[in-house]
């Protein structure tokens, strides 16, 4: 073993120097104030530390202060209990493990798809499960629809239900069978915006009445058919069905131009009967009137009034009737008025000057 004499004198020299100082022989002297500070002024912390500080200082930042977009709402819990609502914005928190925030997209709608396609891809079964359906008049059909909603209240929708899209699908084809049980096959072909309304309507009073915070912006309804294999004879069926109601139309339409044309008609023949009695009626006054003033004339004149009517009737009469021969009823022979066409004309002519 080799000595390090230097290194022995040394400390021998250090030992003398602090004899005096010291609490009494063999003791070292206590550190001074000023040689602490020294020590402590010449230290230099070393780079790990001064990178653990700074992700620290990183880390509380980041989970103290955090910001909210504008279609969000940010659901603050404190030890996991519901806290408050943070607006959008920069937002402060207290640090992780204390307050946690979770954001929830309160206006962008989400959408919920019921159909034979989404549901053979997905998770939720197939369309035997789900978009098959029996209506009201026991017929089978399918009914594809799709369900958009949003997250009206955050702090129902994170903590009211367990699990809130199991929910909503699972009500809305509870509510979609009961729509469609009360319905026939062809209403529910033809009315998908009436069962669309009836279906959002129901679907969110029990949405409501579960608290799942979910407010249901619209349901669409898409092409309602029936199952393949017997397409075929459901659209004989309703091709019958439309030759029918077009053979009802084409009758009714039949009935609309006869019936108003006979009641037309039927009006027409009423005036005239009317319009004919009014004239009759007219004319026998007339008659009676024009009666009763020949007859005041025939009182006042009797001869007079008799002849003028004689020769007024046989003035009106002898024109219509043509020639007429007279002879006396003891002629024997007509030879002698062989010769009367020739002067036929002027019988009544003759006739009508005698009487004058």
């Amino acid at each position: 073993m080799n000595w390090d004499w230097e290194k022995l004198r040394e400390n021998q020299q250090k030992y003398e120097k602090n004899k005096g100082d010291s609490g009494g022989p063999g003791m070292p002297r206590p550190p001074q104030m000023d040689e602490i500070f020294n020590k402590f002024k010449g230290f230099k912390f070393p780079g790990i530390f001064l990178v653990i500080v700074v992700l620290l200082a990183l880390y509380l930042a980041s989970s103290t202060f955090f910001t909210v977009d504008r279609s969000e709402v940010g659901v603050i819990q404190r030890f996991g209990k519901y806290n408050r609502l943070a607006q959008p914005g920069l937002n402060f928190k207290l640090p992780s493990g204390i307050e946690k925030v979770t954001k929830v997209n309160v206006r962008t709608p989400e959408t919920e798809e019921f159909s034979v396609k989404a549901e053979n891809t997905g998770a939720y079964g197939s369309a035997s499960e789900s978009s098959l359906m029996l209506t009201g008049d026991l017929n089978v059909g399918v009914v594809p629809w799709i369900v958009q909603y949003r997250r009206a209240d955050p702090r129902a929708y994170l903590f009211n239900v367990k699990d809130v899209t199991s929910l909503l699908r699972n009500m809305s084809e509870a509510t979609m069978r009961t729509i469609v049980g009360d319905r026939s096959i062809n209403e529910v072909i033809t009315e998908r915006a009436e069962i669309a309304l009836a279906a959002r309507q129901m679907l969110q009073t029990e949405l409501d009445n579960a608290k799942a915070g979910i407010a249901i912006v619209n349901i669409e309804m898409k092409r309602t058919n029936v199952p393949e294999p017997v397409q075929a004879s459901f659209n004989e069926v309703n091709q019958a069905i439309q030759e029918k109601e077009q053979t009802i139309y084409k009758a009714k339409e039949e009935y609309n131009k006869a019936v108003p044309l006979a009641r037309g008609e039927a009006q027409r023949v009423i005036k005239d009967a009317e319009g004919y009695a009014i004239d009759r009626v007219n004319r026998a006054q007339g008659d009676a009137t024009r009666f009763l003033a020949v007859y005041d004339a025939y009182s006042q004149a009797k001869d007079v009034t008799r002849n003028r009517m004689y020769l007024e009737t046989m003035l009106n009469v002898l024109p219509k009737i043509g020639a007429k021969y007279i002879i006396d009823s003891d002629q024997k022979n007509v030879l002698p008025l062989l010769n009367m066409g020739e002067g036929a004309s002027t019988l009544s002519d003759r006739f009508l000057q005698k009487g004058e």
